[in-house]
């Protein structure tokens, strides 16, 4: 027994590791058991990250160990190796490119410690930084390909991925039966397969890598059950091969601790952009979030609320949850009983007095309660969400 990593086997616009991951599963001794192959979303800020920032593992059941290291290795030299230093141009024009620098790992025996796993889901991680393996190939890919065989799944999700055929690759376009689609939607078990507001789905990548869909459910015959309906329609494309993974999608163990600060001030910047400054540092909610950036314009000096989301920079926080625990009253200067006009302040603590009619009162405000647009937590629509993200519907979020 003994476990597999891989990672940064394609670029932001060809290639595909769990593609890559599949054929070299299926290049394996038949004296090989696989068990349960892992995909692993990785720190999405990560300098290196590939186009879809995941890793993928395996467990293997061996007979002969060093018969499949020597497959391995000559697997490596022949389909792998020569994707090192792959690179292309792409329509990313705000994300610095890195050629393919392909790793794998072998442990025999044992996983590395899970802590490793936290640390690159949670943050940045080098290449010095990675535990030893027993036995290790390639360059910056070793990270994630370790990585994803420390994790300890204690939260999971599934997702049955297929890949087109080879003529299809580098094409942009995809059928996949939108019909079948609509009703594997309705599973109990699948999530984030189509955007109930544009009548879209969510399955299928934009660019012209080889993965035809991607289909996520909260359970393994769920996924496997649906990804077996949508490839069997006769309005999708055939597939070269598929799988189902196990995945840390969904999971939100990118996050720390959600935290509470009081509101100093709110920007709403172009686009609607919005930051608030509070006294944990500046908290961002983007234009393309929905209802987070919704409840942050709302917000108002004073007011207390509660998010959670990934700092790629010290006193930055960007929100993927956020809601108000406690909204600063509305204050105004109380109206004159005999003129109805505003009255104004005589002075600190001194009350206020109506400008006409001179009548006086103690009352130095009158306070009317602020309604928020929402009345608990919040999160970015389906399609602006991380891979990674729990959704709050979820009883156990």
């Amino acid at each position: 027994m003994g476990w597999l990593g891989l990672d940064d086997t394609d670029s932001l616009k060809e290639g595909c590791t769990t593609y890559t991951f599949h054929l070299l599963l299926e290049s394996l001794p038949p004296s090989v058991t696989v068990v349960s192959p892992r995909l692993v979303r990785l720190w999405p800020f990560a300098q290196h990250r590939t186009r879809g920032n995941a890793a993928v593992g395996v467990e293997l059941i061996v007979d002969d160990e060093q018969e499949l290291l020597k497959h391995l290795d000559t697997y490596w030299n022949q389909h792998i190796l020569p994707i090192k230093g792959n690179i292309s141009p792409s329509e990313h024009d705000d994300r610095t490119q890195y050629p393919a620098d392909p790793g794998m790992v072998w442990f025999s025996s044992h996983q590395p410690d899970e802590s490793f796993y936290t640390q690159a889901v949670q943050s940045e991680v080098k290449l010095e930084q990675v535990p030893q393996a027993d036995h290790s190939w390639g360059g910056q890919g070793r990270i994630g390909a370790t990585a994803a065989i420390a994790w300890r799944q204690q939260r999971i999700t599934w997702e049955a991925i297929a890949w087109r055929q080879p003529n299809r690759h580098g094409q942009k376009t995809r059928q996949v039966c939108d019909h079948t689609l609509t009703l594997v939607d309705s599973m109990p078990s699948t999530f984030l397969s189509r955007d109930p507001r544009r009548g879209t789905g969510l399955i299928a990548p934009r660019g012209p890598c080889p993965v035809l869909f991607g289909l996520r459910a909260r359970d393994e015959e769920s996924a496997f059950e649906a990804g077996k309906q949508l490839l069997a329609a006769e309005l999708t494309e055939s597939a070269v091969g598929w799988r189902v993974f196990v995945t840390n999608q969904a999971t939100d163990d990118h996050l720390s601790q959600s935290i509470q600060a009081t509101v100093a001030d709110v920007d709403i910047l172009s686009r609607g952009n919005c930051v608030i400054t509070t006294e944990s540092g500046k908290w961002l909610a983007f234009a393309e979030s929905g209802s987070v950036k919704k409840l942050a314009h709302w917000l108002r000096p004073g007011d207390i609320i509660e998010g959670n989301g990934l700092s790629p920079e010290f006193g930055v926080l960007h929100l993927e949850k956020l809601r108000l625990i406690s909204a600063h009253p509305n204050q105004k200067r109380p109206i004159c009983e005999n003129c109805s006009t505003r009255m104004k302040s005589m002075g600190k603590e001194q009350g206020c007095r109506c400008p006409k009619c001179k009548q006086r009162t103690n009352d130095a405000w009158t306070t009317t309660p602020r309604i928020p647009p929402f009345p608990s937590w919040v999160q970015p629509p389906m399609d602006s969400r991380r891979h990674l993200a729990r959704p709050i519907e979820w009883e156990d979020v």
